[in-house]
């Protein structure tokens, strides 16, 4: 069955990743409309991609329809996008963050009710192949440490040639939209300061695919009981480190670098358990034809055997048919609104456990 689809929030991820897939599965999905804030953007896409119907102002786009579902991309939290989608009865494949406080998501959470889930969050890296390859035969974890590479977004990005940013969005709107989302963020951790800040929006914005990972691989990260920022020598720097349970028993330990000079994203997955272990190492997820490699560690007879899986299928292709199965037959997603959810909590307890940090917002609660 083919479904329309409209697609809010034009910018890099849209242009490298979702739209060339949607079109690439076009025996699924019909893109009949595009939004964002910049008009030139927007007609230059609805252009690209033989768009019937383009808009620069989401609600007007609910309103019109003409589409089934919505993949929203845009930028910031997304809570109050993705409520009113589906205050209209659109199903919506959120892009992360879901949210910046945990309010935004019990509110999503009272609109997406009824016998079919209606709210997707777009943790790819759970769809990747090497990924579900391994949790088919996932034994109990021991440990799970990850460690994520991050390399500046424009050096990810050079191979994509992409045009410069649009310079038409009124900067009445740009300024509108930073100060719901600053406010978003007092509300979740009062007046912090800039560590905690970004410590709590690359928790979020990033962190949370590794969140998602741990959900999937070990049922989530139980608590934080550590959390720690620092900056690097280089302006721009900086590393983030938590550790805490594994709901399933056993410990994580995360460690993100976002090292602006580095030659390429790098994150690696670690999983030890009793009689072994497992590694997924992801590429850049820019690339849709790098592979993310498995190796399996195992005993063979008292000898130690090696399996090594790749499969070059794109996680957000497998993460756009997971969508369309949701929308079509009600197929739960592998994060809804719960799981979302879940890394808000788990953000906030990041926050609480940084030193020196006096909390305040909806962190404070916990």
């Amino acid at each position: 069955m083919r479904i329309r689809i409209a697609v809010a929030g034009l910018g890099v991820i849209a242009q490298t990743v979702h739209l060339p897939l949607l079109e690439r599965l076009r025996d699924h999905f019909e893109i009949t409309a595009v939004c964002d804030l910049s008009a030139a953007l927007t007609a230059r896409v609805a252009a690209r991609y033989g768009v019937p119907a383009c808009h620069t102002d989401l609600e007007t786009m609910l309103v019109k329809g003409g589409f089934d579902a919505l993949v929203l991309l845009t930028s910031g939290s997304h809570g109050t996008a993705a409520a009113m989608a589906l205050r209209h009865g659109y199903p919506v494949l959120c892009e992360k963050p879901l949210a910046y406080t945990r309010a935004e998501a019990a509110e999503l959470a009272a609109l997406d009710t009824g016998p079919s889930p209606k709210l997707m969050v777009g943790y790819m890296k759970q769809y990747d192949p090497a990924v579900m390859r391994l949790t088919r035969a996932m034994p109990e974890a021991h440990a799970i440490q990850v460690t994520v590479l991050h390399p500046s977004d424009a050096s990810q990005l050079a191979f994509a040639n992409l045009p410069a940013p649009p310079d038409d969005v009124p900067a009445g709107a740009l300024s509108a939209l930073r100060a719901a989302d600053d406010g978003l963020l007092r509300t979740a951790i009062g007046d912090a300061p800039p560590a905690a800040r970004g410590l709590y929006t690359a928790i979020l914005n990033s962190i949370s695919h590794d969140l998602s990972l741990l959900r999937l691989l070990a049922c989530g990260a139980a608590d934080v009981d550590h959390a720690a920022v620092w900056s690097g020598r280089t302006p721009g720097d900086r590393s983030i480190e938590l550790t805490g349970p594994l709901r399933d028993g056993g410990r994580y330990a995360i460690h993100w670098h976002l090292l602006t000079g580095y030659p390429a994203y790098r994150e690696t997955v670690a999983i030890q358990h009793a009689t072994g272990s497992a590694e997924l190492v992801f590429p850049t997820p820019y690339l849709l034809g790098a592979a993310t490699r498995l190796t399996l560690v195992e005993s063979d007879g008292g000898a130690e055997r090696r399996t090594r899986y790749a499969d070059v299928t794109p996680s957000f292709q497998n993460e756009l048919l997971a969508f369309h199965a949701m929308v079509t037959e009600g197929v739960p997603p592998l994060t809804g609104v719960v799981g979302g959810a879940e890394d808000i909590v788990i953000a906030q307890l990041a926050v609480r456990r940084l030193r020196g940090i006096t909390t305040a917002g909806e962190a404070a609660e916990l």
